[in-house]
């Protein structure tokens, strides 16, 4: 009997949390996709490093806040890697703290866009492609349980 692929997208992958993400399931067998949307030579490095080690690693540009990114972003991974099996949407941002009264729409909105409705188009993506079994996991910080001041 074949055993199936487990390919993974990471999104915002190219450091930090995500990279630590991406280079722990490529050490446990995953074909990891390194998405990233502006740091190419981080994302490059940590495929390198997942190579090095044994593992199956690409790196993907697309702005996962973008419904067209989004699905350029699985349609590559299916293209080079195989059926998307798991998701960890990591993607996010903060900006430098301002009080609510001197935040103004485009902030809030950006913020929005990459916090929020990335999990969005990513999970919705992920569940119109999956044939079999799968699993999404959203990552978060400490600040949606504890709140964070001036965010």
């Amino acid at each position: 009997m074949e055993q199936i692929k487990k390919v993974v997208i990471v999104t915002g992958a190219g450091r930090g949390i995500g990279a630590a993400t991406a280079q722990l399931l490529a050490s446990q067998g995953y074909r990891v996709c390194v998405n990233y949307r502006v740091q190419q030579s981080c994302a490059d490095t940590l495929v390198s490093q997942i190579r090095q080690a044994g593992g199956v690693a690409i790196a993907v540009q697309g702005d996962v806040s973008q419904e067209s990114d989004v699905i350029q972003l699985f349609d590559q991974v299916e293209h080079q890697l195989g059926k998307v099996t798991h998701l960890v949407n990591n993607a996010g941002m903060l900006l430098p703290q301002k009080r609510l009264v001197d935040l103004d729409v485009a902030r809030f909105n950006q913020m929005m866009q990459t916090n929020v409705t990335s999990c969005f188009l990513c999970a919705k993506e992920f569940i119109q492609r999956i044939d079999s079994k799968g699993a999404i996991v959203n990552v978060s910080s400490a600040a949606a349980r504890s709140g964070a001041p001036f965010e």
